[in-house]
């Protein structure tokens, strides 16, 4: 696609971002170690609206759980940029085969340009700061695609950077599916994208027309092994960790686990107990997350009627109700 092509806001800052970079190529230390400071004020000074932006979007998600899985991880990147960025820059010595002496060679680090995020719903600040605090640290300009799923947060996040940043420097774009699919086919010089396997070769294919480099991260199955004579409550336990955070809107959350065939009672009487220790109050604690939307809420009830039917033992483990449909809020089964 060429810049001509795109919408009015999109090619106008990508067209500011393009320019700014051609005219200072290489930006020194203390300009991005500037722009990651702005950029963990931003976090730390809006903490609050953060997390109740986030819990808007999900009709229901603890703060505890956004401070743990979203603010804490994003300002930790940052510190580990500002300790870390100025070594990054430096060029490094490169082995030179026998037949090229006595050249010597030497890796330098330099910025792409202009890179494009496209940022999924279920983390929605962390998978946004993550990439664009390396897109900085390298002294790239960004323009971010926030995802239509969670639009509180997207707006606000919008206004924040807004507010600290230069559109020549970052920029946040928001929409649905068709402004992202005209995002995914910009001429980035990079491209990073976030989401399920479909998408993200639609991704891959919109960006192919610029030979544009893609970076994905893409859902999948994430299976759980338990060895014989492991003990089971222990394992039980790191399995629900990783399941109901978020209500299990994870991409490597556990989706199916392994059990030695004599233990699968064990396993299930187990993972109740615990759950329920977790959660006391079941879909009503408001220390568990609420499903994204309707869609999604659908989706997974769809998914356990489906198991139902084809004869699966559909083993409940909150205590009270295992859903609400009005609320979308889903209680976590195993199916046996």
């Amino acid at each position: 696609m060429n810049a001509s092509d795109m919408p009015s806001e999109q090619h106008a800052v990508f067209e500011i971002q393009r320019a700014a970079y051609d005219a200072a190529p290489f930006a020194e230390w203390s300009e991005r170690h500037g722009r990651l400071e702005r950029l963990r004020a931003l976090i730390a000074d809006n903490e609050s609206a953060i997390e109740g932006a986030i819990d808007a979007d999900f009709g229901g998600r603890p703060r505890i759980e956004t401070q743990i899985a979203e603010i804490f991880p994003s300002l930790s990147e940052i510190r580990s940029a500002i300790k870390h960025g100025r070594r990054w820059m430096k060029p490094r010595s490169a082995g030179v085969s026998k037949w090229f002496l006595p050249a010597r060679a030497h890796v330098v680090p330099r910025p792409l340009g202009v890179v494009g995020i496209i940022v999924p719903w279920n983390y929605p600040l962390f998978l946004a700061v993550s990439p664009l605090v390396a897109s900085i640290a390298a002294g790239n300009r960004a323009m971010v695609k926030m995802s239509e799923f969670t639009p509180a947060f997207s707006d606000l996040f919008q206004r924040l950077i807004a507010a600290k940043f230069r559109s020549s420097e970052i920029a946040v774009i928001t929409g649905g599916p068709e402004v992202a699919a005209l995002f995914s086919a910009m001429p980035f010089d990079h491209l990073l994208f976030t989401g399920s396997t479909s998408v993200g070769r639609k991704v891959m294919g919109a960006a192919s027309h610029n030979l544009t480099p893609v970076t994905l991260e893409l859902g999948g199955k994430s299976p759980t092994v338990i060895a014989p004579g492991y003990q089971i409550d222990q394992a039980v336990q790191r399995v629900l960790a990783g399941k109901l955070l978020n209500a299990g809107q994870t991409c490597i959350a556990p989706d199916y686990v392994l059990v030695p065939r004599p233990q699968v009672q064990t396993f299930v009487e187990s993972a109740k107990r615990q759950a329920r220790a977790m959660y006391p109050a079941g879909l009503d604690d408001s220390d568990y997350c609420s499903i994204v939307n309707t869609r999604h809420y659908r989706r997974l009830t769809g998914y356990v009627e489906q198991a139902r039917a084809a004869g699966a033992t559909i083993v409940p483990l909150f205590n009270g109700a295992d859903r609400n449909d009005g609320k979308h809020r889903l209680a976590p089964a195993l199916l046996v």
